[in-house]
């Protein structure tokens, strides 16, 4: 077994005990105890009792956090003529049709978030097997794939985050930066939880947020009190 080191062992004993606390006492907790360089994400993962292989338990959903994600975020359009010029004025990265679809098909995904007209899902289809893996593939469930081109390049670039049940029912995103205020992080963390909440689906049976844990990057994790998180 590898030995740790000084600071990770400090960071580990800090947290040791720490469980089921307010998302305050965890934001405070994780801004306290970091010990590099840059400025870490702050990451939530939710254990939920659904399991998404069925079609009625599926989790998926989008929210804006309140003070955004902290982070650059790369938009891609797939779109033709007016529509193509509202997104590049609204701010997208890379906009194409057929010459974008191309660059994907070669690997060259330089992009976070991937938006589509309707009319272009013909071309965009043809790259499921690339952008579904890597969960960016346009769906209008979560407003990827619409003629508002524009609202939804502003959307992303402002600190919207889309979220998914993964294998095991967990679903994990980024919350904020560890250099965010922490009533800021508190807001981020209790709009995303709410939006999860919301997004409950029909087949759930029993308990639905069944664990809450919040992360630096490089740190170690703390449960928080799930009836807590869900307080307005």
């Amino acid at each position: 077994m590898a030995k740790l080191g000084k600071r990770t062992r400090a960071a580990r004993e800090a947290f040791a005990g720490k469980e089921n606390v307010t998302v305050e006492e965890a934001v405070a907790l994780i801004k306290g105890n970091s010990n590099v360089k840059f400025d870490e994400t702050i990451e939530i993962a939710m254990n939920l009792g659904v399991d998404p292989r069925h079609a009625d338990q599926m989790v998926r959903g989008v929210v804006g956090l309140p003070n955004g994600t902290g982070k650059t975020m790369r938009v891609a359009v797939f779109a033709r003529g007016p529509k193509a010029e509202e997104a590049t004025a609204a701010g997208a990265d890379i906009v194409g049709a057929e010459d974008l679809m191309e660059i994907v098909q070669s690997g060259k995904i330089e992009f976070d978030r991937c938006i589509a007209t309707p009319d272009m899902m013909p071309i965009v289809g043809r790259l499921g097997k690339v952008l579904g893996p890597r969960n960016l593939m346009p769906n209008p469930k979560v407003g990827t794939v619409t003629m508002d081109v524009a609202d939804a390049v502003k959307a992303a670039k402002g600190g919207e985050v889309q979220f998914k049940a993964e294998k095991g029912g967990v679903v994990h995103a980024g919350v904020g930066k560890l250099s965010f205020d922490e009533g800021k992080l508190v807001e981020n963390i209790r709009a995303f939880v709410g939006a999860v909440a919301k997004a409950k689906p029909t087949g759930t049976k029993g308990t639905y947020m069944k664990q809450i844990n919040l992360s630096s990057t490089m740190g170690p994790g703390v449960s928080v009190s799930v009836d807590n998180a869900i307080t307005e």
